[in-house]
C-alpha cells in the first residue's frame, strides 16, 4: 500500500490498527491517568498524617478517612482501566483475525500448510493482544503519568522535581539497549514456534502414512529438534526481559537513595518543610509504577512486532484479481483442455495432458490407482492450486481468470474426508450456506438421507457431534457433508471418493444421494467404486496422471 511505503511493514501494520481502535484505546489512559492523580493526592495525605505522628505538625482528623478513601478510588480505577484495557485489546485482535481469514480464505488451499495457516491465525494474532491492552496504553502513561507526579514533587521541593525528570530519561535508554536484542530474539522465538506447530499438525494430520512407512521414529526426532530450538529461543527470550526489568529496579533505587540523601541532609539541618520532603518519597513508587508497566508492557510490543512481521506480507498483498460473477448460472458445461500440473518440481508431473468435456446434467467419474491424479484434477477444478499448463473453461469462459471467490461460488466440492466441527449436524450443515433458513438446511438433510438417521436422535438435527463427526459412523459422516453439497446448490458437483470404506449397503444409499445430487448439475467423481461407475457410465481411466482410455459402460 502506498501509505505504508518505506515504513517498516510491521510497525506500519500496529500503527494502522491503533489507529483504527483509537476510540476504545483512549479508554483505559484516560482511567490511569485518573488513577495516577488520585495516588499524588493521597501521597500528600499520608505525609501529613506521617508529619503529624512524628510531632512536625497538627494532626488532620479528615486525613485518615480521605487516605483510605483514594486508596479504594484508586484500586477501582486500576480494575477499570484493565478491564477496558482488555476489551480493546479484544476488538483489535477480533479485526485483525478477521482480516487475516479473509485473506487466508483467498489463497489457494495448497500455498501453506495448514499448521502454518493455524499458527499464524491463532498464535500471530494472540501475541498482539499486550501491544493493544498494555503496551499502548502503557506508553501514553508512561510519558504523561511521571510527568504528573515529577510536577508534583516539583511543586513541594524543585530539586527532587528534578530529580525524578533526569531518572525518568534514563529509563528508555536502559531499556533500548536490552530491547534491541529483545526484538531479534522475539522474532526468532515466533518463527521456531510457527515451524514447531506447522510441523506437528501436520504430521499427526499424516500420522497413519507416517507408519505405514516406518518413518514415525524419524519425524519424532525431527520434532524433538524442533521443540527443543523453541526452548533455547523462549529462554533468551526471559533473559533479556530480567535484564530490563534490573535496569529499571537499579534506576528505581538510586532516586530512592539520592532522594532520602538530600531531604537527609535537610532533616539534619532542621528541614524547613518536613511534609514536602516525606510527600516527595512517597511520590517515587507513585512516579516508577508506570514506569514499571511500561517496562513489562515493552516485551508485548516487541513480541506484537514479531507477530506483526510475520502477518504484514499476507495483510498488504494485494487483494487477488479476477473477473466477478453477475449471478451464478443455472447450470454449467465444463471444458478441460491439455491440463497438465506438477506440485512438486522434484517429482513427476502430477497431471499431464488430461482432457474431458462434461455438460450439465452429465456426470464424469474419474477411475484408476491411488495416485493416478485424480484427486489433483479436482483440486485443480476447485481452485485449490492452479495448473501449470492447459485450460478450464466454464460456459466456455476461463475459469483461471475467474477471481477465487466467484470460482469458489460456482462449485461443491466433497473432500475425501469431510470435515464436521464440534457443533449440531444442522450448524454442520448450514456451513455450506450460513444463510440459509431451517426449512432449506431439513431440506437438505432430506435429499442427503439425513434425516433417516437423526429422527433416532434425541435432539434430531439439532444433535450435537463432537470434533471430526465424533459420535457418528463413517456413513452419517459422509451423509452430513452431502447435505452440505445439496444445501449450496452449485451447479458444479465435485467429489473425491464419495464411496469409499463403506459398506455395500451404506454405499448404495449413498450413490443414490448421488444421482439426485448430480441430476441437471455438472459433475466430477473420483472413485474406485465399481457399482458407482456403473451408475454413473460416463467413465475416464487415468493412470499416472495420464487418461488411458474413455469408455461408456452399460447402466444397471
Amino acid at each position: 500500500m502506498s501509505r505504508r511505503a518505506g515504513r517498516d511493514p510491521a510497525r506500519a501494520l500496529l500503527s494502522a490498527a491503533a489507529r483504527e481502535g483509537r476510540a476504545a484505546l483512549l479508554v483505559p489512559i484516560l482511567l490511569g491517568l485518573a488513577a495516577a492523580a488520585a495516588g499524588i493526592a493521597q501521597a500528600w495525605l499520608v505525609a501529613g498524617l506521617l508529619t503529624a505522628l512524628l510531632g512536625y505538625g497538627p494532626a488532620a482528623g479528615g486525613a485518615l478517612v480521605g487516605a483510605a478513601a483514594l486508596a479504594l478510588l484508586q484500586v477501582a480505577l486500576v480494575v477499570a482501566q484493565e478491564t477496558a484495557s482488555a476489551r480493546a485489546g479484544e476488538a483489535a485482535r477480533s479485526t485483525l483475525r478477521r482480516r487475516l481469514f479473509s485473506r487466508l480464505l483467498a489463497e489457494t488451499p495448497s500455498s501453506r500448510p495448514a499448521g502454518e495457516g493455524a499458527a499464524l491465525a491463532v498464535d500471530r494474532v494472540e501475541a498482539m493482544d499486550g501491544y493493544f491492552a498494555r503496551w499502548i496504553p502503557a506508553a501514553a502513561l508512561a510519558v504523561v503519568a511521571p510527568l504528573m507526579v515529577a510536577f508534583a514533587a516539583g511543586a513541594a521541593d524543585a530539586l527532587s522535581g528534578m530529580i525524578l525528570i533526569a531518572a525518568g530519561l534514563l529509563v528508555p535508554v536502559g531499556m533500548a539497549l536490552s530491547g534491541i536484542g529483545a526484538a531479534v530474539a522475539s522474532r526468532r522465538q515466533f518463527d521456531a514456534l510457527q515451524r514447531l506447530s506447522g510441523r506437528f499438525l501436520d504430521r499427526m494430520r499424516g500420522l497413519p502414512t507416517l507408519v505405514l512407512f516406518r518413518r514415525q521414529e524419524d519425524e519424532a526426532r525431527a520434532l524433538d529438534v524442533a521443540a527443543q530450538e523453541l526452548r533455547v529461543r523462549t529462554m533468551r527470550v526471559l533473559r533479556l526481559a530480567f535484564l530490563s526489568t534490573g535496569v529499571l529496579e537499579l534506576i528505581a533505587a538510586a532516586v530512592l537513595g539520592c532522594l532520602a540523601w538530600r531531604h537527609g541532609i535537610l532533616a539534619a539541618e532542621g528541614h524547613p518543610a518536613p511534609e514536602a520532603a516525606l510527600f516527595c518519597l512517597l511520590l517515587v513508587p507513585a512516579f516508577f509504577a508506570p514506569l514499571r508497566a511500561f517496562s513489562t508492557a515493552y516485551h508485548e510490543r516487541v513480541s506484537a512486532q514479531g507477530a506483526a512481521a510475520a502477518l504484514s506480507p499476507i495483510l498488504d498483498a494485494p487483494v487477488p484479481a479476477g473477473l466477478l460473477l453477475e449471478e451464478v448460472p443455472p447450470s454449467v458445461t465444463l471444458v478441460v483442455e491439455h491440463l497438465s500440473h506438477q506440485p512438486d518440481p522434484a517429482r513427476p508431473l502430477a497431471v499431464e495432458d488430461v482432457s474431458f468435456r462434461v455438460t450439465p446434467g452429465e456426470a464424469l467419474v474419474l477411475s484408476g490407482p491411488s495416485g493416478s491424479g485424480k484427486s489433483t484434477i479436482l483440486k485443480l477444478l476447485a481452485g485449490f492450486s492452479r495448473p501449470d499448463a492447459g485450460r478450464i473453461a466454464l460456459n466456455g469462459r476461463d475459469a483461471l481468470a475467474l477471481a477465487p471467490a466467484e470460482l469458489r461460488r460456482l462449485v461443491a466440492y466433497l473432500p475425501q474426508r469431510p470435515v464436521l466441527l464440534r457443533a449440531s449436524i444442522r450448524e454442520n450443515i448450514r456451513l455450506a450456506r450460513p444463510d440459509a433458513e431451517d426449512a432449506a438446511v431439513e431440506a437438505a438433510a432430506r435429499a442427503a438421507q439425513v434425516s433417516a438417521f437423526t429422527a433416532e436422535l434425541p435432539d434430531g438435527l439439532d444433535t450435537v457431534v463432537g470434533e471430526g463427526g465424533h459420535g457418528l459412523s463413517g456413513g452419517q459422516r459422509l451423509r452430513v457433508a452431502l447435505a452440505r453439497a445439496f444445501l449450496r446448490d452449485a451447479p458444479l458437483v465435485l467429489l473425491d471418493e464419495p464411496t469409499a470404506h463403506l459398506d455395500p449397503a451404506t454405499e448404495a444409499q449413498v450413490i443414490e444421494s448421488l444421482r439426485r445430487l448430480c441430476t441437471g448439475r455438472t459433475a466430477v467423481i473420483a472413485s474406485h467404486s465399481a457399482a458407482l461407475r456403473a451408475r454413473f457410465p460416463k467413465v475416464l481411466e487415468m493412470s499416472e496422471g495420464r487418461v488411458v482410455a474413455q469408455r461408456r459402460a452399460v447402466a444397471t
